[in-house]
Formats: structure tokens, sequence, C-alpha cells
């Protein structure tokens, strides 16, 4: 394990250093969070890319035998961790998306819908040198381990070469961020109007009390073509500037593909101690600009039975689906619906512990838990027929996961909402709510509105007022 240290700066703008990259992530905490809110990451140069489709799964371009968490699995497995202290939890890896659609792969689902082209269902680079931010310490680091070669010599040397190379491209940074150019602006067109989505909705309800499920999440998308000359980091600066969020995230993905989050939940963390932790989000009010009704929509939420009991529906799903994986008897609820609040709404969010058993990794974590309850419903496998059964379009990207897996296998991963995907010319956000026997669709679809205003906004424009 090498360490240099470097001068600390803004992510985003250290993040204009690598531009030109076709595969490169940037992992931006963006919102004061504490421990959620400390580190943040820039992977480039990949030294293996693993891209997953509906038609199979290659690395480095050629077809691989094995579904994509097996093929994931064995190409973290190729890399021992590398010896030596290191600062930050990411200490080099996997980094990239698991799209929706991988579920399939785990569960007996119908036949998902085929995305569109330049659209893969996972695209994950594996990196042996990142660029670390704590933002407590204001500390900033180069982090190489290498990858596998011949030998470790060889290994070494290929390590020690990429973190020279990154030392050079950071040296001509410019520390301050990308200001947002709110000039570019295009026009959204929704999937389904607003009849059309209150009536899914209505279908769901009746699912449910007809006794086939609990509660399913029913969403919305909209697409709209690229603004001209905005670029994909032009688009996270606006999104950034809009919906500051502690999993914020931009992922190139090839030539054709990018993906800009904001996303406030987090999926899966797991620490090299095995200790697990998910935070599923129910319940959601906006925020107001007048101190004294935002702080009673926030009192509304927190008290809000219906709210509390999708909630709770969820936190319920998720000890089941860690109880797959954990020690016995170590699933534990410490916050229940918890109240948190984000720069355009208040969330109740829970938190669910557990210490995965040994001899398990994080793909088998991710095995037993993709996709997330919080984007699904429960009981999980029969909302996904519902979902697949009311939504027009295949969710890809969305309601999948962002996530790191390090090589000495500790993992954090976001649920994949509040994000803007583009394929192409075209840029999509899609936003929805979990739907519960007492569900006014009306409400219901103005809570999903509530919820990607920012993401039309980063769009449509306009600039936000200062």
């Amino acid at each position: 394990m090498r360490v240099v240290p470097i001068s600390y700066t803004d992510p985003a703008a250290a993040f204009e250093a690598f531009a030109d990259e076709p595969v490169a992530a940037l992992l931006q905490s963006c919102a004061p969070d504490g421990p959620r809110g400390r580190y943040s990451y820039i992977a480039a140069e990949p030294y293996r890319l693993i891209v997953a489709t509906s038609h199979g799964v290659m690395v480095d371009g050629e077809p691989v035998p094995g579904d994509p968490f097996t093929v994931l699995e064995r190409e973290l497995a190729r890399v021992p961790d590398a010896d030596g202290p290191c600062p930050v939890p990411f200490r080099t890896g996997a980094v990239g998306f698991l799209g929706y659609e991988l579920g399939r792969h785990l569960e007996r689902l119908p036949v998902p819908r085929l995305l569109g082209p330049g659209q893969p269902e996972m695209v994950m680079g594996l990196y042996d040198t990142v660029i670390a931010f704590d933002h407590q310490e204001e500390k900033a680091y180069v982090i190489s381990s290498g990858a596998p070669e011949v030998d470790s010599g060889a290994r070494a040397r290929r390590a020690a070469m990429r973190a020279h190379g990154f030392l050079h491209r950071l040296s001509g940074v410019n520390e301050t961020p990308r200001t947002p150019d709110w000039t570019p602006q295009s026009a959204w067109q929704p999937d389904l109007d607003r009849t059309e989505v209150e009536e899914r909705i209505a279908r769901t309800i009746a699912y449910i009390r007809a006794g086939d499920i609990f509660q399913a999440n029913i969403t919305q998308r909209f697409t709209a073509r690229m603004p001209p000359d905005l670029g994909d980091r032009g688009l996270y600066a606006r999104l950034r500037a809009l919906s500051p969020a502690p999993f914020a995230a931009l992922l190139t993905c090839g030539r054709a593909m990018a993906v800009a989050s904001a996303s406030p939940e987090r999926f899966l963390s797991l620490a090299a101690d095995r200790w697990v932790e998910t935070r599923p989000i129910k319940g959601t009010r906006p925020r107001h600009l007048d101190p004294a009704q935002d702080a009673t929509l926030a009192a509304e939420l927190s008290a809000s039975a219906k709210d509390r009991a999708e909630n709770l529906m969820i936190v319920d799903l998720m000890r089941n689906d860690l109880g797959r994986v954990a020690e016995l008897g170590s699933v534990t609820v410490p916050v229940l619906n918890g109240l948190e609040t984000f720069a355009s709404v208040h969330h109740l969010v829970s938190v669910v512990r557990a210490r995965l058993r040994e001899g398990l990794g994080p793909v088998d974590l991710l095995r037993a838990t993709f996709p997330g309850g919080s984007i699904t419903g429960a009981p999980k496998i029969r909302a996904m027929e519902i979902i697949h059964e009311l939504e027009p379009a295949p969710r890809g990207v969305y309601c999948g996961a962002i996530a790191w897996i390090g090589f000495d296998g500790a993992m954090d991963s976001s649920i994949v909402i509040r994000t803007l995907v583009r394929v192409g010319d075209t840029v999509m956000a899609q936003a929805g709510g979990g739907i519960v026997a007492d569900s006014d669709p009306a409400a219901e679809y103005e809570e999903g509105m509530v919820k990607i205003a920012p993401l039309l906004r980063a769009v449509a424009g306009p600039a936000p007022e200062r």
C-alpha cells in the first residue's frame, strides 16, 4: 500500500483533471452528515473493466462465463489486499454501478424489458490507484495498491507509475469547483401523464387491499434532450448546487453514458470488521422557505402514522434480507423512523445493523439484499412483479446501487435515487414512492414530483435564486 499526501481541494475541482477519461468515477460527499459526509473519492484509469448487458458479461471487452455477481466476485478475488495502513476506508478496488435489472440473476422474476442501446446493466471498473479526500481532517491522498501482474515487483512498478501520473495531473488543478452554467436548457417529457400515473398507483392499492402485497414502490420517468454544450460535468455541477447529498456521484461509463447522482440514501456499508449498516428511507415532506412552516412539515412527517408504518415495512424486509447472511442474533435496529433533513426534503430514515457471517464477503451481501427493499416493496418478489407490470420502461441504473468495494472486503453503496442518467443525447430522471393500503393516488403523485423537482430543474432551469 502506497499513500502519498497531496494538497486538499474540492473533489469536483480535482475531477476536472480526469475530464477526458471515458471511464472514471467521482464519489462525493456533498452534505455535512457525520461519518457519511466525511470521505470522497476519485477513481480513474481502471486496469480492468466489467460490463454486463442483457446478453452477458464482458471483461475488458471479452465475453466471460458467469452472471455479473459471480464475475465481479471472481475479479475482486484476484487481488489480495495490499499490506500497510491506510487513512481512509476505501483502499482501492471496484467502483461503478449495478442496475436494478440485475435482480433477475438473484430471484425468479419476469424477463425484464431490454434496456436501450448504450445502457449496460452493470459497469464496474477495478482500480489500483484512487484519490481520497478526508473532509473532516481536510486532507487528501493518492492511494495505490497495484493490480495483479506477473510478479509483485511488476505490480509495485505499475502502481507507482499510475500514482505518479495522477500526481502530475493534479498539479494543474484549479482549486475552485466548476460554477454551474444555467444558460443551456431543455424541456422534459413524461412517459405517462398524471392521469396514467395515478391510475397505476390505484391499481397498486387494489393489489394491496386484495392481499397480494403490503407495499410497492411505483415510479414515473421523464426524458429530455441533453442541453447542447452543457456536458456531464456541467450537469453534475447543476445537480450538486440544487441538491447536495451525502452520496453524490458522477460516473462516466464510456462516451455514450454518464450518471449524475445526488442520493441521500445509503444502501449497504460493510466495514473491515464485517459490520453491516443499511439506512432505508421511507416518508417524505417538502422543505419550506419559512422556518416555522418548515418545522411544521418536519413535525407532521415525524407524527405520520402512514409514513411510519411504510418505513417499518421496509425495515422488516431489510432485517429479513440481512438475516440471510448475518451472524445469528446480530441484526438490530438502532434507529427507527429518525427524521433527517436534506436540501429539498425531509425524510424518515431508519438504521439496520448486522454482522456478516465469517467467510462471506461484499458480493455475498449484495446477493442477499439486491435490489434494496426501499425501492421495491414488501414482499419483495411480488412487489417487483407488480412494478414490472405497471411501469412501462426498465429502470436501468435507477433504483440499483452505486458502490465502491475494496480489495480488503469493505464496501459502501447508495441507492440510485435523485439521479440523472445520460445515454447518448437523452437524459432520464425518475422518482416515485412507496404505495400502501391508505395511499391517495393524487398525494403520491405530488410526493413524486417533490422528489424529482431538483432533477428536472437541473436540466430545464432556471438557476436557483441567491
